[in-house]
């Protein structure tokens, strides 16, 4: 029963790792359709989505599996709660990846963006394909020390989120109303697609540990 369930679990983990691999997809292409003002590409991610969702169900029945067949307690259910909360990270991090696209595809043939900001959303986007990378791989690995490490890429998102506030406050912003609410938008996008990636390597701890981050850094 036991190898059983280390089984269906890495088969659950499985699945949500290439869910991540999916939402940082989307949003390394989402990217691009933004600083390109790329109609094809934003559209591609648009039409792309389905596939985060198809996975998203087949996460969740596995998930479901293991609490009928393996009837858990204590530590294996806490693991199997936690799986069903990373589908819905993961899921929020496909569906802000999204929006970009959708941003960059409303605003088409126009740029959503000013010249002056690309660079800061150019590295916004390294970083959330890079964290959805890492995600993807503490979630096959069980590696605690490796998904708090998550939280070093959020501080450089953070960085990044509160210096494009310092351009939109800047007397010389020239680009309206319109512009400055977009970039605020997709700023807050990129900013919580890394959050969630920071929420999975919080509960990859909790699975692979028992512990909240908290207490395993205390040990």
């Amino acid at each position: 029963m036991r190898s059983a369930y280390i089984e269906q679990m890495a088969e659950l983990n499985a699945v949500l790792g290439q869910m991540c691999e999916l939402a940082g997809t989307a949003m390394e292409r989402s990217t691009q359709a933004l600083l390109q003002a790329d109609l094809t590409v934003a559209e591609e991610v648009i039409g792309a989505h389905e596939q985060l969702t198809v996975l998203s169900t087949r996460a969740e029945e596995r998930a479901f599996a293991l609490l009928a067949l393996q009837a858990p307690v204590a530590g294996d259910l806490r693991a199997i709660v936690s799986g069903f909360q990373i589908v819905a990270d993961v899921e929020r991090m496909g569906a802000l990846a999204l929006h970009v696209a959708k941003v960059a595809r409303r605003r088409h043939p126009a740029k959503a963006l000013p010249e002056e900001v690309n660079g800061y959303f150019a590295e916004m986007g390294r970083l959330a394909v890079t964290m959805a990378s890492n995600a993807r791989e503490v979630l096959n690995t069980q590696n605690p020390e490796d998904a708090l490490k998550l939280q070093d890429d959020d501080d450089a998102m953070d960085d990044l989120h509160r210096h494009l506030f310092t351009v939109l406050m800047d007397r010389e912003w020239k680009h309206g109303v319109a512009a400055a609410v977009d970039v605020t938008l997709l700023g807050r996008y990129y900013e919580r697609f890394s959050d969630h990636a920071v929420l999975i390597g919080r509960r990859v701890v909790f699975q692979a540990t028992g512990q909240t981050p908290e207490q395993f850094t205390e040990v």
